[in-house]
């Protein structure tokens, strides 16, 4: 494979796009263009100091390209408003569906492979299950207005004729793992549960206010970063090897098929740090209690026709490698 060509990645200076420069570095790949509003102090140590040739304010990507027209291999787009409790939805329209249309006609009209992400928030309660078949998007009715965008741009998308060479948008459950520290509110259950045993001893869970479910015992597809940035990798490698099968273009869940609880996440945040577990329940909040996912679970069976055939981490050794190598040392990826 050639390790000369140009990999854009858009959210590079978040959570999930930083793991994905420093992946492609660990693999020979340093001719990456960032692309991300890199005005942030709380995100620098995130990328500042991974190889690459160039960094790009998102607001001026567009025109960065038309001055320069850099020849591209391949574009991985994983920027995005991505808070769910973010309700004006005008800024999910223009950060979410309206700059992936741009980048999807970019790359449409310059044959450049396309990797975006799109989210599990797209199946809202989970009515219609967690199928990445291509008639589904049409029916689901997301439960937030970041779910919303990501299911809009999967619908337009989809009703495209003039389509990148290879595309393919990629479902993302529920994704936790290094380089989360800036997010906050919107962190992973783990980084949650590791502040509050480091300054109390005690995580506090959601109760369920459901009869069907018990306390702590919502279920979700969890995955480890390293597992999202292997896939990638994986489609990557395919598309610039010419290599990918144009039928496989299209949406692909990215879990690891098998729905995991809250509890059993904390345990094994207590765990990696040689604790007895400690857990008490809290009222989940009012504003958000009706749009909680209580069951999230991917089909991986798409992905898997399609040649993918590495194993998922588990629960117990995703979080135990996160906690002892990452958080415990405050280290980045």
């Amino acid at each position: 494979m050639d390790r000369q060509s140009t990999i854009i990645i858009t959210g590079a200076a978040g959570f999930i796009g930083s793991c994905m420069v420093q992946f492609f570095n660990d693999h020979g790949y340093e001719n990456l263009v960032l692309v991300d509003d890199f005005s942030s102090a709380e995100k620098r140590s995130n990328w500042v100091n991974k190889k690459h040739k160039h960094t790009i304010e998102r607001s001026v990507f567009f025109d960065w390209l038309k001055q320069n027209r850099p020849t591209v291999s391949i574009i991985v787009h994983l920027g995005a408003r991505t808070d769910t409790t973010e309700f004006n939805y005008a800024i999910h329209q223009e950060l979410n569906v309206q700059y992936s249309i741009d980048m999807w006609d970019y790359c449409a009209e310059n044959s450049i492979p396309l990797i975006y992400a799109s989210s599990a928030a797209t199946y809202g309660a989970g009515e219609l299950g967690y199928n990445d078949d291509h008639d589904v998007p049409e029916r689901l009715r997301p439960l937030n207005p970041y779910g919303v965008s990501k299911n809009e741009f999967d619908k337009w998308a989809l009703k495209q004729n003039k389509q990148p060479v290879y595309w393919t948008g990629l479902k993302f459950f529920n994704i936790y793992g290094p380089n989360e520290y800036h997010k906050g509110r919107m962190a992973s259950v783990i980084w949650h549960a590791f502040n509050q045993i480091q300054k109390d001893g005690v995580v506090k869970l959601f109760r369920s206010h459901r009869s069907d479910f018990g306390d702590g015992q919502q279920l979700r597809d969890f995955v480890y970063v390293i597992d999202l940035l292997k896939v990638i990798h994986w489609m990557v490698e395919l598309m610039l090897s010419n290599t990918w099968e144009p039928l496989n273009n299209g949406l692909y869940n990215l879990g690891t098929g098998n729905a995991r609880s809250f509890y059993d996440l904390v345990v094994s945040t207590f765990n990696g740090l040689d604790k007895d577990a400690n857990i008490e329940f809290i009222d989940m909040p009012i504003d958000i209690r009706d749009k909680y996912q209580y069951f999230t679970e991917a089909n991986m069976a798409k992905l898997r026709k399609a040649g993918y055939v590495d194993e998922f981490y588990t629960v117990e050794n995703g979080v135990d490698d996160y906690v002892r190598n990452y958080l415990v040392t405050g280290s980045y990826y």
